[in-house]
């Protein structure tokens, strides 16, 4: 064995005040005599860290973070073979202004743990301009179009969490809700595309995980972050405060996308049964924007030194509202070329969205005597108000039709509550056992009012098109996991087991949704081939329960021609997932990554759309109609693979790259086969100039790819940025360009059937310039507690970084 005849150090950072783990903590290993750390890692969440494969000898080991002083042991021999433990290490805070206080120990921008990847916003310069859209274009393994939509190893199947926890704000509207959390909140995005049995089994894709910036440290701090640009502004206010064993931390976030204008073109060519050709041009604009906040405040209390009560409270908002007019001419020909009709219109459309939701979570977490040994039990709660409002009118230029027009309003609900207990039991020091149950308990209320323009000018009620359609779903899980180290820790192993048993129910006429359970077996196996290599291979059992909007019937007829509704019949989508990855970091701070992954998904849910010459909607007529609705059609696979890079050049100068690949093969029995390849590429680089100077620059190209019945387009976008730190850096202004020299992003698709074919043509403003300003202030008090002076060594926790590191 390789690692024969070298020994292994291990140990605990703990506050020595409030003898709470410290995670991030920096562990740096010298030879005796050495300036440069040879070998090193960070703590995990419990302050743990364990260096392997050491040679023999006499060495200097030191711990940093931030507001602490370094600890340093001096004279740390390592034998052939021996296990040093160097036990619970207590680190010392220091009492200083905000002001003195030195960032030692930063955490890398990337970092790739055994069940997740890390990217860590706080410490990039361009990400902290836009919102949270904008920093997902960053991450690794993930894709974000022009329009919003995410994808996370290609499958756009993922399920969302901020903090931990879900939240009904992101059932409403993916898209508007991650442009309503401004960059400058988030501390770091996780990505779990394997996730374990403790996690639920919802998301064919994997799970992406918010966590938004707060801080555990005494005394009063925060931070202010101001956007002010061309096309996006935001701010957000972050304070905290903390005294004893009792904290609070309060925040708003806002952001506004400004009016912009999208120029749009589409051309279509469809034949009737009869013969005939329709063609059916469009051509207009659409002025659009965009707004939203965020706003809570978080209570922890640690009753004792083992019992830990954290309550949180949340209001969100985020809205839309998009107005155009567009120039409609339709012609119908017979086989001989000959115009069998030729129609002139302008319509003019405008739809409003708006949504407002509560979260509020209750969570105690109790840790015992014995290392490991956790209980937790979390209960949130989400309540969202959503409205959506459509209006269309459609004239008719070149003829004496009449003008037909149509309005709708359709006000919903969506309550969730989630209950959950996890256990964790660690049986010996090498192999823990877990465990636990949640119930998720969800109810959805929608109206739908549609009135018709009648010829007066007037509207009457359409009660064809007026309904409510209420949906509840229960949930109720159980798991078990176990995690051991083997073979004297050759490979770390983890497996697990989740049930899930689902209940749905709808009052919509003639649609009859049965239960149906899931297991989802999970299983993790890591091997550290060195102290800074690793290699990885992982399988999950994933479904994509149908959501909300995915199932109503509700028809949205804002455009006649291109009309849109749901699936009550739509059944799960079941994925199985491989995925096998390496890792090496290099003493350089250099950072190497490469993954490669395989999925096959069954009853997979695609969007597909069917072209009508006459389409019946509950006693109306459309004509020239493309209806597009969801549906499991067969099966998809998918091969792929990530290769992520961090270099540290000189001091200065850091260059970082990420490649994602993935081809895909759809099959769809009676309707298509289709293999596409689609890829990204991303570049990175920062430099630091004296006097807190630092510049950065990032560009970003997707490709297009197929799809069942067409193609979605390609794109390229890149930000500059620039900032200076002054004020002993608790100041900072920045500016930052987007795109700065070309107006707007052109994306070309296609759409085709066996009887219609279809090219569109979107222009989207993308270019902008902004300018940021961000102020930390406060005072931090490491003063010592006299009540937490008796705390026990071992206690549990999971203290954050200050706001703003």
């Amino acid at each position: 064995m390789a690692n024969a005849g070298k020994g292994k150090i291990s140990g605990k950072v703990t506050d020595a005040v409030s003898k709470q783990p410290v995670d991030y903590a920096t562990i740096s290993l010298f030879k005796q005599g050495s300036t440069s750390p040879f070998n090193g890692m960070s703590t995990d969440p419990k302050g743990n860290f364990s260096l392997d494969n050491i040679t023999a000898g006499d060495y200097k080991l030191t711990i940093d973070f931030l507001g602490y002083k370094r600890h340093t042991i001096e004279h740390v021999i390592v034998t052939d073979g021996g296990n040093l433990a160097l036990g619970n290490i207590l680190l010392e805070p220091v009492q200083n202004q905000l002001k003195g206080v030195d960032i030692v120990a930063k955490a890398p921008i990337i970092e790739n743990r055994i069940d997740k990847m890390v990217y860590n916003a706080a410490n990039d310069l361009t990400a902290q301009s836009g919102a949270a859209i904008d920093v997902l274009k960053k991450v690794p393994q993930v894709t974000v179009d022009i329009d919003g939509n995410v994808e996370l190893q290609g499958n756009a199947n993922i399920r969302f969490l901020i903090n931990g926890k879900p939240s009904s704000i992101f059932g409403a509207s993916l898209a508007d809700a991650l442009q309503a959390i401004p960059g400058s909140q988030i501390k770091s995005i996780e990505v779990i595309t394997s996730p374990g049995a403790k996690y639920d089994a919802a998301g064919t894709g994997g799970i992406i995980n918010i966590i938004l910036k707060d801080s555990k440290v005494q005394g009063i701090n925060g931070s202010v972050n101001l956007t002010a640009g061309t096309r996006q502004e935001n701010g957000s206010l972050n304070l905290n405060a903390r005294k004893g064993n009792f904290g609070v931390n309060a925040f708003f976030s806002g952001n506004a996308m400004l009016n912009s204008t999208v120029l749009s073109t589409n051309n279509r060519r469809s034949t009737n049964t009869a013969g005939d050709v329709t063609r059916l041009f469009q051509n207009g604009s659409s002025d659009s924007k965009r707004s939203g906040y965020q706003s809570g405040i978080n209570f922890n209390w640690s009753i004792t030194p083992k019992d830990e009560l954290t309550a949180s409270v949340g209001f969100d908002h985020f809205g839309n509202h998009n107005s155009g007019l567009t120039n409609q001419q339709q012609t119908i020909t017979d086989g001989a070329d000959n115009i069998l009709s030729d129609i002139l219109s302008l319509r003019n459309s405008d739809s409003k969205f708006s949504a407002y939701s509560t979260d509020l979570s209750l969570d105690y977490k109790k840790t015992f005597k014995k290392e490991g040994q956790e209980l937790e039990v979390l209960v949130t709660t989400s309540n969202s108000k959503n409205t959506s409002n459509y209006f269309q009118q459609q004239d008719y230029l070149n003829n004496d039709a009449v003008t037909t027009g149509i309005r709708g309003n359709n006000p919903g609900n969506d309550r969730e509550t989630n209950i959950s207990v996890d256990y964790t039991h660690p049986v010996t020091k090498t192999f823990t056992i877990e465990g636990g149950a949640k119930a998720v308990l969800e109810n959805l209320k929608n109206v739908t009012k549609t009135d018709t323009l009648l010829a007066d000018g007037s509207y009457i009620n359409n009660a064809d098109q007026s309904y409510a359609f209420n949906y509840k779903r229960n949930i109720y899980a159980v798991y078990l996991s176990t995690s051991a180290s083997l073979f004297k820790n050759f490979l770390d192993v983890k497996l697990g087991l989740r049930n899930e048993y689902t209940t749905t129910s709808t009052d919509y006429g003639g649609v009859v949704i049965p239960g149906y359970n899931t297991l989802a077996p999970s299983a993790v196996i890591s091997h550290k081939i060195s102290p800074t290599q690793s290699v990885k291979l992982s399988y999950s059992y994933r479904i994509e329960r149908p959501d909300y909007g995915e199932i109503n019937p509700f028809y949205n007829i804002s455009d006649p021609n291109n009309i849109s509704t749901g699936n009550p019949n739509l059944k799960p989508e079941k994925s199985n997932s491989f995925e096998l990855g390496y890792n090496q970091s290099f003493n350089s701070g250099a950072n190497f990554y490469i993954g490669s992954f395989y999925r096959r998904n069954n009853d997979d849910i695609q969007q597909f759309t069917t072209p009508y010459d006459v389409l019946t909607i509950n006693g109306k007529e459309y004509t020239n109609v493309l209806l597009s609705q969801r549906a499991n059609l067969g099966t998809q696979t998918s091969i792929g693979g990530n290769i992520f890079a961090s270099v540290p050049v000189t001091s200065k100068l850091n260059l970082r790259s990420n490649i994602f690949l993935v081809s895909r093969n759809n099959n769809a029995p009676g309707i298509n086969n289709i293999t596409a390849f689609q890829y990204r590429v991303n570049l990175n680089a920062s430099y630091q100039f004296p006097s807190n100077f630092m510049a950065e620059a990032f560009g970003n190209y997707n490709s297009s790819t197929r799809t069942l019945q067409g193609t979605r387009p390609k794109f390229f976008w890149y930000n500059i940025a620039v900032r200076k730190q002054f004020w002993d850096k608790k100041a900072s202004i920045g500016l930052v360009a987007s795109n700065p020299f070309s107006k707007y992003i052109d994306q070309y698709s296609t759409t085709s059937g066996p009887t219609f074919n279809q090219s569109s043509l979107r222009q989207l403003p993308f270019r902008s310039f902004g300018i940021t300003l961000s102020y930390k202030f406060g005072k931090l008090e490491f003063s010592k507690d006299k009540g937490k002076e008796g705390r026990e060594e071992g206690d549990q926790g999971m203290p954050n970084e200050p706001a703003g590191k």
